[in-house]
């Protein structure tokens, strides 16, 4: 969590943890530039009309249900989305889109999703659709249409929820990064940006991110 923190504190932002047995949804709305969602475990297959998967790990118990009642609430409120990892298969599936459970035994010549040193390793290169929200947002740190990303998930989205654009994907077709087209802010990416604010690789992402969370709060 550290991470998220001082990636929004960086990009000149000031973060609030949520609790979800004290921090309702509706209140959280009302007081926010912005919601930022974060990784963790996998999101419950009976949301999305699936049964679970041999390698299923469930997140703590009642946060999917909360961080959908979140999603709703921010959407309905026109708040900035950004949503990483866990968040944006959770966003999917809360906008009525699926997920693939276990990239590893359902993808073939599926890359290295999860690697040893997974916080700050490179795992990967994403390629970013040409003309993309995440293009316009990462074009000085691009290397043409691609960057380089670290990874720790075995779960993606399968089919994206409607409304909804991919705007990344890695070399395997695993989705990597999908947008809501005509919002100043609905982003969601696969990797982990948050653990790059050393170095600045996708600082951004945080910076437009909060960027469009000041224009709410004007």
């Amino acid at each position: 969590m550290a991470d998220y923190l001082e990636s929004v504190r960086r990009a000149g932002g000031e973060p609030h943890e949520l609790d979800q047995h004290r921090d309702a949804p509706a209140d959280v709305v009302k007081r926010s530039g912005g919601l930022l969602l974060t990784g963790g475990g996998d999101v419950d297959p009976g949301l999305y009309g699936e049964a679970p998967h041999p390698t299923y790990q469930p997140s703590e118990e009642g946060r999917d249900a909360y961080e959908i009642a979140l999603l709703r609430a921010a959407a309905e409120a026109g708040l900035p989305i950004f949503a990483i990892c866990r968040g944006m298969q959770v966003l999917n599936v809360a906008f009525g889109g699926t997920l693939l459970q276990d990239i590893p035994s359902m993808v073939n010549g599926a890359a290295h999703h999860t690697v040893p040193e997974p916080r700050y390793a490179i795992a990967h290169e994403v390629w970013v659709a040409s003309g993309s929200r995440l293009s316009e947002i990462m074009a000085e740190k691009l290397e043409g249409e691609t960057c380089q990303v670290n990874s720790r998930h075995h779960q993606a989205v399968k089919i994206v929820a409607p409304g909804w654009e991919v705007s990344g994907t890695a070399p395997d077709g695993v989705i990597e990064a999908i947008e809501q087209p005509g919002q100043p802010f609905r982003l969601a990416v696969q990797w982990h940006p948050e653990n790059f604010w050393r170095t600045g690789e996708f600082r951004p992402l945080f910076e437009s991110f909060i960027e469009a969370a000041r224009a709410v709060t004007r």
